[in-house]
């Protein structure tokens, strides 16, 4: 399946994310306190720095040291590039453990409902309620897997035509779109 994403706003970065789940799964690890953008272009900064591929065996058996390092080398994969890095790490060790290193697994294995992609999402280092809602929604509106029940599952992320986070981000209007509604909802949080 040739899937076009348009999330990192790199047409490198973006292939990458498109044809590579651990690449899109790191992204979205990543997609926290900083601009989603950025956090989407992470994986590539990975890929270029691990030679040219992106193996959830390597990661998960790196030095943590030069893990460090490579998710701190400027421009580092996050503003908090050090414990980023660390979650990566733990990511991949835990699809390693529980999937035999197929990332994909966790939206295929035993074809499984949109609640339980969930709740496989929700048991992931640095995964929560939230972040699993919306890769749920992510997968389902913009990479092909639509097991029964994800819209349910995805929450408010899964309906159609929103604008609220990375699963509605398709072109750089959307993303304005989705930057405004967040901002939006955070003013309305302040001031209630």
């Amino acid at each position: 399946m040739t899937r076009t994403l348009c999330i990192a706003q790199n047409p490198e970065a973006d292939a990458l994310l498109a044809e590579n789940a651990l690449a899109l799964l790191i992204g979205m690890l990543l997609d926290q306190q900083i601009p989603m953008e950025v956090a989407f272009n992470g994986p590539k900064k990975l890929y270029d720095r691990l030679g040219g591929e992106l193996d959830v065996h390597q990661i998960a058996d790196y030095d943590p040291d030069e893990f460090a390092t490579i998710s701190t080398t400027p421009p580092a994969i996050h503003r908090y590039g050090g414990s980023m890095g660390r979650r990566v790490q733990a990511l991949c060790q835990y699809i390693v453990e529980h999937y035999d290193g197929d990332t994909e697994a966790i939206w295929t294995k035993d074809k499984p409902t949109g609640a339980e992609v969930l709740k496989r999402l929700k048991a992931l280092p640095g995964f929560g309620e939230q972040k699993a809602k919306i890769f749920v929604a992510l997968l389902g509106k913009q990479y092909g897997v639509a097991p029964y029940g994800w819209r349910k599952a995805a929450g408010d992320y899964g309906g159609t035509n929103t604008r609220m986070s990375v699963a509605d981000v398709t072109s750089a209007d959307t993303l304005a779109e989705v930057r405004a509604y967040k901002k939006a909802k955070k003013a309305t949080a302040k001031s209630g």
